[in-house]
């Protein structure tokens, strides 16, 4: 059978339910990263930094629905959706609440859930993006549900145990570090509902 090279393009730009992607910070040029280090202020709950790092494995984020909600394995996240990111090293969510950052006093961002990977409403982040549907070469903005904050980057980096990792942070101001855009990660796609073939770049 021929491979459709111009089809499996047309397939291969959305970012869609269940895929598993790095998020990279468009301004930073860092990507979102979690691992098992505790807030030593504000939650205490697990931190979540940005990595200038590319092949580290704790930047793996699947694509989720919202909590109680259901999204089909390779459909398009819509632009206006409301997704989960789940952090798959650590089986934590993206997180936020009113709490303070602890460089830079904005907003903190956290990994939160029981161990079956459930939280709470504050896991749940709006995609904001033109057009219809979360294209991977093009930068959106999440902003969280509970608190309207946009994830950012504050520019600050933290020392030991996580030294040159960068602050992420909410804030309400959507112009500054708030793009992100899909990097590596394994896309699935509609058309591989039979066929249980992801296709992927570089994890």
């Amino acid at each position: 059978m021929m491979w459709d090279k111009g089809a499996a393009a047309r397939n291969n730009k959305f970012v869609t339910c269940g895929s598993v992607l790095k998020l990279l910070n468009v301004d930073y040029r860092v990507r979102l990263h979690s691992h098992d280090v505790k807030y030593g202020t504000g939650s205490g709950q697990q931190s979540v930094t940005a990595t200038e790092v590319q092949e580290d494995v704790n930047s793996h984020w699947s694509v989720m629905a919202a909590t109680g909600k259901f999204c089909e394995r390779g459909q398009p996240i819509k632009c206006g959706d409301t997704i989960r990111l789940h952090h798959l090293s650590t089986n934590k969510n993206l997180h936020s609440h009113h709490f303070q950052s602890p460089l830079s006093g904005n907003q903190e961002i956290s990994a939160y859930g029981d161990d079956k990977g459930i939280g709470d409403s504050g896991d749940h982040w709006l995609v904001v993006c033109s057009g219809d549907s979360w294209l991977r070469d093009t930068p959106v903005k999440l902003r969280h549900v509970d608190t309207d904050a946009y994830l950012s980057i504050s520019g600050r980096t933290f020392g030991r145990p996580i030294n040159g990792q960068f602050e992420v942070v909410g804030i309400s101001n959507p112009y500054s570090g708030t793009d992100w855009t899909a990097a590596e990660g394994l896309f699935i796609h509609p058309a591989e509902g039979e066929s249980g073939e992801p296709r992927h770049t570089e994890l």
